[in-house]
């Protein structure tokens, strides 16, 4: 892993970047959250995810064939850091999405932030079509999170209450409002907020305005095919502009860190 920007004074050039496997700390401090004494907003909402060059998000319909060992450390790293993850069905579906797990180096870290042992996962469903018997229901070391509309099926939300499921109401009707989903995951005391996907439901978040960051891995992959972009779903008016933050580099992954200007 080498930094390839921001350029500081002490390697006053990319080709002094050493060249080595970053420990957890250095992880951690590089994407650490932003603080209040930077003068950003609570919540913060952040998304990870990776991308060929080509533009494709997946491939076969999952991610892990376009990723790197560096992408999954730093994957891994984001979710030490954060205090819910959310995820849309669909994703948590072709994924096989489990609970988030303890990790002992991150145990100081998160005790000294507040935080709970691992980040809760919130499940984005307006239909609430999900197998509550899997482990992400069944065995969670924090209770799953169901975001959904005021008018979900109420023999869904019954069950997946019975399942052991925390349902969270974040829109009036059937679907979710993005804005009412942070602002709720908030006041549950969730304020590092991260996104893992799918494409559909990042592209809510970015229509809504909602979205403070992308921590962006480009894969040197090429897949052709029809495979969906990181974000899905009707354009914005205008695009929404984001600046660079940081840039790190390894094995040929680049690894952005995207902040909304």
């Amino acid at each position: 892993m080498r930094r390839l920007f921001p350029v500081t004074e002490e390697t006053p050039s990319p080709r002094g970047y050493e060249d080595r496997e970053w420990g957890l700390d250095e992880l951690a401090e590089a994407y650490a959250y932003p603080s209040a004494s930077e003068g950003v907003r609570e919540p913060w909402l952040r998304a990870n995810m990776v991308s060929t060059l080509d533009g494709a998000a997946q491939h076969d319909g999952r991610s892990q064939p376009i990723s790197s060992p560096a992408d999954m450390r730093i994957f891994g790293t984001l979710r030490g850091l954060a205090d819910v993850v959310v995820v849309g069905a669909e994703t948590v579906r072709k994924e096989g999405y489990r609970p988030a797990r303890a990790r002992e180096d991150f145990a100081a870290l998160r005790e000294a932030a507040g935080q709970g042992p691992a980040p809760a996962i919130a499940v984005v469903s307006a239909s609430l079509d999900l197998d509550f018997s899997l482990p992400l229901f069944t065995s969670p070391l924090v209770p799953t999170l169901l975001l959904t509309g005021a008018a979900a099926a109420p023999d869904r939300v019954a069950t997946a209450e019975k399942a052991g499921a925390r349902v969270v109401i974040a829109g009036d009707g059937m679907g979710v409002e993005p804005a009412r989903a942070v602002r709720a995951l908030a006041d549950l005391g969730h304020t590092r907020l991260l996104t893992e996907g799918g494409p559909r439901l990042l592209g809510q978040l970015v229509a809504a305005g909602v979205l403070d960051e992308l921590c962006l891995a480009v894969s040197p992959m090429l897949t052709a095919g029809d495979a969906q972009r990181i974000a899905g779903g009707p354009s914005v008016a205008v695009p929404r502009r984001y600046e660079l933050v940081s840039l790190l580099e390894e094995a040929g992954f680049l690894f952005g860190r995207y902040r909304r200007t």
